[in-house]
């Protein structure tokens, strides 16, 4: 029980993040929770080290060196201006923000874009005179929802489609998981506007100034880094419809398209200083305190207790919801893959633990990897923030709104 404790303590510390005068940083509260488990000896130092997943580190680590050479160049605020520059109010900013970023999210993975966009979001926030909490829930749910829909805009999704022998990925998600996913980042304007109608009903013109390239040398090979990732994605994409085996990772898009910024430069050990590392101290500490609370079996037991479906499209997505926010979406799916597969589950089953396990990221701060990635990212550089309530009183309604445009798309598609 120690591992269900720490991990309950987590989450309040999470949510208050301030205990007299000590105010605490996210990655220091989960890395707390990881030495207690290892203290403990609920996990064992080889198991902790076993559960760290590799890949995801050194695609952090990869994109974050391509995200910080984007902002030191100057040149991502020069993209960000060519592609949102023109909306002259706050609810077309909004909806332009909503539909780029989730369309780029969906074949860009949507941790990408969270680690590009947090620094574009502020900026916008300071030039347009918006409250910057706005455009970083609009960052956070647009990459989460808009990533539903394809094998590669997320880590889950990619384990969904290699691991569910689905002869066609990019086509059967579409086909399943586009219109709904569309919907839904509409209703997501349509909350958010909700929220903070008083912001959207100021209806004060905005201004955009254009932004000029600091480093020209720097902002030519940031152009080099993101079209070797336009490029392998496309790689990966053919990889994937012809059928290849190739053990072809998202890993190796992002260490190749941080290589012509480490190696040609100058600037390479100020943006390797500047990259985000106490975010990849949080998902080492993640990885760690999850396998904890997994080894203690305590939720195979209440799913066990509670005798459900566990193979129906709507259950498969409640309980990837829930179960997400405890144990993260990538270990959650790569357990429940197996059970599904040995029930005969159908392709729109797969489809709902795709959905599911990615729109967990609406209901709360831990839900999803790019959430944690937006936060630490806006508090470490901008001092902003977005707290844990500000967070789940639009995730919360948002995700069950989110969650019953799926399930009722999932029940007019014929399984197959």
């Amino acid at each position: 029980m120690v591992s269900i404790i720490t991990l309950l303590c987590v989450f309040v510390l999470i949510g208050v993040r301030q205990i007299g005068r000590f105010r605490f940083q996210i990655w220091q509260i989960m890395l707390l929770g990881a030495i207690v488990v290892l203290a403990s000896g609920q996990i064992t130092p080889l198991n902790a080290l076993k559960s760290i997943d590799v890949d995801v580190m050194l695609f952090l680590f990869g994109m974050f060196i391509v995200g910080q050479a984007l902002e030191e160049s100057g040149y991502l605020s020069h993209l960000a201006y060519r592609l949102f520059g023109k909306t002259r109010s706050l609810d077309s900013l909004v909806l332009a923000i909503i539909f780029s970023v989730g369309l780029l999210s969906a074949f860009l993975m949507n941790d990408t874009i969270a680690i590009i966009g947090t620094p574009v979001m502020l900026r916008f926030a300071v030039k347009t005179g918006t409250r910057p909490k706005l455009l970083l829930l609009v960052l956070a749910f647009s990459v989460t929802i808009g990533s539903v829909m394809s094998p590669i805009g997320n880590p889950q999704n990619l384990l969904v489609a290699i691991n569910s022998e689905i002869q066609n990925p990019f086509v059967t998600f579409l086909r399943y998981l586009a219109v709904p996913t569309l919907i839904n980042l509409f209703l997501t304007y349509l909350i958010v506007r909700l929220f903070y109608r008083r912001d959207f009903a100021a209806k004060t013109p905005l201004n955009h100034a254009s932004e000029t390239i600091t480093d020209t040398k720097l902002a030519n090979l940031t152009r080099i880094s993101l079209i070797i990732i336009l490029v392998l994605v496309i790689i990966k994409i053919s990889i994937v419809l012809l059928g290849y085996n190739i053990d072809f990772r998202l890993t190796y898009i992002a260490l190749a398209a941080a290589l012509p910024i480490i190696l040609f430069s100058p600037r390479r050990f100020r943006i390797l200083r500047k990259i985000d590392w106490f975010t990849l101290i949080f998902f080492a500490s993640m990885f760690v305190l999850m396998a904890s609370v997994w080894e203690s079996g305590f939720f195979q037991k209440v799913l066990s207790d509670l005798h459900l479906d566990v193979a129906s499209a709507g259950i498969i997505m409640i309980i990837s919801v829930v179960l997400s926010q405890f144990i993260s979406n990538v270990p959650m799916v790569a357990l429940y893959l197996p059970v599904l597969s040995n029930l005969g589950a159908t392709v729109r089953d797969m489809m709902a633990l795709a959905a599911g396990s990615t729109i967990a990221g609406n209901l709360s701060i831990l839900g999803a990897a790019s959430n944690i990635i937006i936060i630490q990212n806006a508090e470490k550089k901008y001092k902003e923030t977005l707290t844990f309530w500000d967070f789940v009183k639009i995730g919360v309604p948002l995700t069950i709104v989110n969650v019953l445009v799926y399930w009722l798309f999932f029940s007019i598609v014929s399984p197959s």
